[in-house]
């Protein structure tokens, strides 16, 4: 049992550190103003903007001065997400040995 508790921890964190990459990628293809029919462009959008729009819903402060903070948020986030829920699974599988 302890293996399928560290194999969902990978699992988990490998999940989290490809989406954060997708959000920094996302956030800095907005410098370059896009074609927004690329389907690149419309996977990151896809992947990252119900994600946004959620945070700028609860935090309307998010957008400073026209600069958009909710990337960065979304980061926080999942660095949290990466070290409190996926160290807490870690530790789990080791106590389960």
């Amino acid at each position: 049992m302890s293996h399928l508790v560290l194999a969902l921890a990978t699992v988990l964190d490998y999940a989290l550190t490809i989406y954060i990459w997708v959000v920094i990628i996302s956030a800095v293809i907005t410098w370059v103003n896009p074609d927004p029919y690329n389907t690149i462009v419309r996977f990151l959008r896809a992947m990252t903007e119900p994600v946004f729009l959620r945070v700028r819903r609860l935090l309307p402060f998010v957008v400073v001065g026209g600069f958009d903070l909710s990337p960065i948020l979304v980061i926080l986030a999942a660095e949290v997400l990466k070290v409190f829920v996926v160290g807490n699974l870690v530790d789990l599988a080791l106590a389960m040995r």
